[in-house]
């Protein structure tokens, strides 16, 4: 009978053990599974073009400088930025790296895209370049001119024709990338073109520097092409996180490029397809803007620096140009949440 009390006694034991280990056990997989997920990078697609002002992500890419914000971002270059909203919109990327002129036309068409962070303004890396005939933007008249329809050069042209009382009426357009622009102008087909860099280095290098120059820059319109980083508003409202990851992985390439300038110049260099040499002068072209200094592109300001100032003149040239039927409000073309809690 103690034998048999024991083993019941033994029995019952061996069955509690098993009734509290089953449910812990099972709690035990579920945090390990738990654990990996956590560790398991978010996956993220970003659309860019080849453009000097996007270093910091190219070094962020190189460097993987999203890894420590548990991010696998994939960068999917794009030929021609006109692309980029429609591969945004249909979800084929997260987001992407767009000028603001393009988010307002966006914007405009019934899109809900919008800019959650600044990340530079072109500060002369986009210009309009003639030959030696050419003096001034009146004497593009009757002169054709090479440019990438419904881009930033486009905006560029438009913008420097109307502050000198003309319109596309007063040129011959000629459709083309900002990639084909060199080659274009090289073979003397075409005397005038609007491009941006590093297309722009090229061309000015040709002829031993002597054979083109430029007539009109972003440098003489400080802030109106912005380059901005943009999702739709269905993607900042369920991956807020990911998308602050993705702006302090760029802030901290930002860091790189000022703390290790030649790495940096070579990494960018790298993904240009230029040399370090190149990417130290194109950089002088173009403004990244540091995290201080974000909040006042959402502010209400007479600068074009500030998206109010600059979208109500893009709104109005696009609008004039048949883009658009109606200047959307400024501040349905951002989100400044994300940047507010990072500059706290």
């Amino acid at each position: 009978m103690k034998n048999t009390a024991l083993n019941a006694s033994s029995l019952g034991s061996s069955s509690r053990r098993h009734l509290f280990l089953k449910p812990a056990l099972g709690l035990a997989l579920s945090l390990a599974t738990a654990g990996v997920m956590a560790q398991t990078p978010a996956s993220m697609k970003l659309a860019t073009v080849v453009w000097i002002g996007y270093g910091p992500f190219y070094v962020a890419d190189a460097l993987d400088l999203y890894k420590k914000y548990n991010l696998k971002v994939s960068l999917q270059v794009f030929n021609d930025p006109a692309l980029i909203p429609s591969a945004i919109a249909s979800g084929a990327v997260d987001g992407g790296m767009l000028t603001y002129d393009q988010v307002v036309g966006q914007v405009a068409a019934g899109r809900n895209m919008k800019v959650v962070m600044p990340i530079d303004y072109s500060n002369g890396g986009d210009a309009i370049v003639a030959d030696a005939s050419i003096r001034s933007v009146k004497d593009f008249k009757g002169k054709k001119v090479g440019y990438n329809p419904l881009s930033p050069s486009d905006f560029l042209l438009s913008y420097a024709l109307k502050i000198n009382g003309m319109t596309e009426k007063d040129i011959s357009p000629v459709s083309m990338t900002p990639e084909a622009v060199p080659a274009a102008m090289a073979s003397g087909q075409l005397p005038i073109g609007v491009t941006y860099e590093p297309s722009l280095s090229q061309i000015l290098g040709q002829g031993g520097g002597n054979k083109f120059k430029v007539v009109f820059s972003s440098k003489d319109a400080p802030g109106l092409i912005a380059d901005v980083l943009v999702f739709d508003d269905k993607v900042i409202k369920a991956k807020p996180a990911q998308i602050t990851g993705i702006m302090k992985a760029y802030l901290d390439g930002m860091a790189y490029m000022k703390d290790k300038p030649d790495e940096a110049a070579k990494i960018i260099g790298k993904f240009m397809g230029v040399s370090a040499a190149e990417v130290k002068e194109q950089l002088s072209g173009v403004y990244n803007i540091p995290l201080a200094e974000m909040p006042k592109a959402f502010v209400k300001a007479k600068e074009t620096t500030s998206y109010y100032a600059s979208g109500e003149i893009i709104g109005e040239l696009l609008k004039a140009k048949g883009q658009i039927s109606k200047i959307p409000a400024t501040e349905a073309t951002f989100d400044a949440s994300l940047v507010k809690a990072l500059a706290k």
